[in-house]
């Protein structure tokens, strides 16, 4: 598949800066694209990989100046121009029809919208309810009286359980797990005794949840993850905890129960929260940090989590330590210690 230049520059709505007539054969990263392939440069901490791509052409942000050999296509946004043109070389996309499998197992009660695809041996239990245009893939499990909504995704091999609450144009990957019980135990007499999770999850419209991701039941109430929130691979998120809306939350990361977090929050991969805490609207969390307390927003970093400036200067005297040893045992040396 082959555009002009002048046919992706007028897909962006861009300046054209370069040979309107020439030949555009793909879309990669600056780092791996190839003569005839255009790329994208949406941040300056990648001006070395720009300087040194071989793309046919770029899309740079509008004030970019440096002269580049690639024709330049300037744009508002380069990320979401890059991604339209993406979409244009990329291969058409796999369907399912709608339908239930002949393998599948759907209870006898409930209710399917139009153009619902079942797939093979899917279990679809008594008292459930799925909205139009949702794909149930292979091998995956509804539990009873689950309420799913239109136009979702759930890929091969995802769990829901009883009673789970799924909104509209929510995507969920294999290997997830909705619904599991909450770890509740009480010691009773020596012994751990569990604790009944009698509630249920929630999950709003347009959220999407990675691969091999447990979200648990309350154990009353619901556990609820709002409209627009992005739940990266291998995230535990724990009994009652309530996510807001149009937060990001990383690979690895574990957020313990009853916990709430804030909207437009962003959690870097490992981040680790303990229960019975709030987290601030608007909140960013580096990569392997640990929350122990609630805290008001801002961006934080380290374990015990502290003010990313305040992190910044704990490091800085950390790596400072191995010097001021050295300097020590001169003094002591000199003073005979």
């Amino acid at each position: 598949m082959t555009f002009t230049l002048q046919e992706l520059a007028s897909l962006s709505g861009g300046e054209l800066l370069g040979d309107p007539k020439l030949k555009i054969t793909g879309a990669a990263s600056l780092a791996e694209a190839t003569s005839g392939e255009i790329s994208f440069f949406g941040n300056r901490k990648y001006i070395g990989l720009l300087r040194k791509t071989r793309a046919a052409a770029v899309f740079v942000p509008p004030d970019f100046g440096e002269p580049l050999a690639a024709a330049q296509v300037r744009v508002s946004n380069p990320t979401k121009a890059f991604e339209q043109v993406v979409l244009k070389f990329a291969p058409k996309p796999i369907t399912f029809g709608p339908g239930v499998h002949p393998s599948a197992i759907v209870g006898s009660s409930v209710r399917l919208g139009e153009r619902v695809s079942i797939q093979p041996h899917a279990v679809v239990e008594d008292g459930s309810e799925i909205g139009d245009d949702t794909i149930v893939g292979a091998g995956s499990y509804i539990g009873h009286e689950t309420i799913i909504g239109a136009t979702c995704l759930i890929y091969p091999l995802v769990t829901i359980r009883e009673r789970s609450r799924i909104g509209s144009r929510v995507i969920i990957h294999s290997g997830a797990v909705i619904g599991a019980d909450g770890f509740g135990f009480e010691m009773v007499d020596g012994r751990h005794q569990k604790i009944q999770q009698l509630g249920i999850v929630q999950i709003d419209d347009d959220v999407e949840i990675g691969a091999n991701t447990t979200v648990d039941r309350a154990r009353f109430g619901r556990t609820w993850i709002q409209q627009g929130v992005k739940i990266d691979n291998l995230v535990q998120i724990a009994h009652n905890v309530i996510i807001g809306k149009n937060s990001v939350i990383v690979a690895q990361t574990g957020i313990s129960g009853s916990t709430r977090v804030g909207e437009r929050v962003m959690m870097g991969g490992q981040v680790g929260i303990v229960g019975h805490i709030e987290i601030g609207d608007d909140t960013a969390i580096g990569a392997q940090s640990g929350i122990a307390k609630s805290i008001p927003g801002g961006t934080w970093f380290g374990s015990p989590a502290v003010p990313l400036a305040e992190a910044q200067r704990q490091i800085a005297w950390v790596h400072r330590l191995g010097k001021l040893f050295a300097r020590v045992k001169e003094i002591e040396k000199k003073l005979g210690s």
